[in-house]
């Protein structure tokens, strides 16, 4: 899903997904518009073998505010989950990012990853990381990683000692931070909407 509705509107959804038997589940949930979101993420490993891919990305400006929930449930052993958002913010703009991580008993060798990243390209913007983990099992692999941070002076620096501007070296460094994101897109047309959705919301000037 891609949300890039207007400013004028306020943005509230639900997605939960079952993944049953050696299936396998590949979403993308990407947000840009709308003055305020809330979006929950579920995502259920009910069967042996099962297989779930959430990929996120946003972009928050001005006076956004975007909220995402994101919840990993192994029911059955043997399966697998990797949930991965990044996210840029700037101006006035917040972001909040809960992510569960949540093991049932009899969900041995469970293998769960889940991680949120921001870029913060204003002193005046804020992003919340909030991982958990809920684990009932005893033979399991789970981690979880937020990071939380501004443009890199160093490589800023480095790029404009290269001849660009500064504004087009913030550019370079705004896309290659989403460009694993864009790697994990399998579908071409899905890879290449979500790549014009960012593009159009990196500043230009």
């Amino acid at each position: 899903s891609l949300q890039n509705y207007s400013r004028s509107t306020w943005h509230f959804a639900s997605h939960h997904g079952r993944v049953e038997r050696d299936a396998e589940l590949d979403w993308v949930a990407a947000g840009f518009g709308s003055a305020k979101g809330k979006v929950r993420i579920q995502n259920d490993l009910a069967g042996p073998g099962a297989t779930s891919r959430v990929t996120g990305a946003y972009f928050a400006d001005g006076t956004q505010h975007l909220d995402y929930d994101t919840f990993q449930e192994h029911i059955a052993p043997s399966t697998t989950s990797d949930f991965a958002f990044k996210g840029a913010l700037r101006d006035n703009a917040r972001t909040v990012w809960r992510g569960m991580i949540r093991v049932e008993e009899g969900a041995q060798k469970t293998n769960a990853y889940q991680e949120n990243r921001n870029l913060l390209l204003s002193k005046t913007a804020h992003a919340d990381s909030i991982p958990g983990l809920e684990i009932l099992a005893n033979d399991v692999r789970c981690t979880h990683g937020a990071t939380l941070g501004q443009v890199d002076r160093e490589l800023l620096f480095y790029l404009m000692t290269r001849g660009l501007s500064r504004a087009d070296a913030e550019r370079v460094i705004v896309r290659g931070f989403f460009q694993d994101v864009l790697d994990r897109v399998e579908l071409e047309p899905v890879r290449e909407a979500l790549a014009a959705a960012l593009e159009a919301r990196i500043p230009q000037t």
